[in-house]
């Protein structure tokens, strides 16, 4: 059945059994739903939107050595 099927029959059904119906697809998402692990936000770093913001510098071609540089001019002191 496709969705413009199952609309069109659920646009045919009176008030209560859109209702019923309504009623019976918020449980299924509900049971369905609460199956499914929940993603966390920060489970998939690359989706944030700091992710790559330097990727285009050149001193960051190399951020072990950037990082290295950095600490002994800071801790040197």
């Amino acid at each position: 059945m496709t969705y413009e099927e199952i609309l069109r029959e659920f646009a045919s059904l009176p008030p209560e059994g859109q209702k019923e119906a309504a009623d019976l697809i918020t449980a299924l998402s509900e049971r369905y739903l609460r199956s499914r692990p929940a993603q966390q936000p920060g489970d998939d770093p690359s989706s944030l939107p700091f992710v790559g913001m330097w990727r285009d510098r050149e001193e960051m071609r190399d951020s072990s050595a950037w990082v290295r540089n950095l600490r002994e001019s800071e801790w040197a002191k």
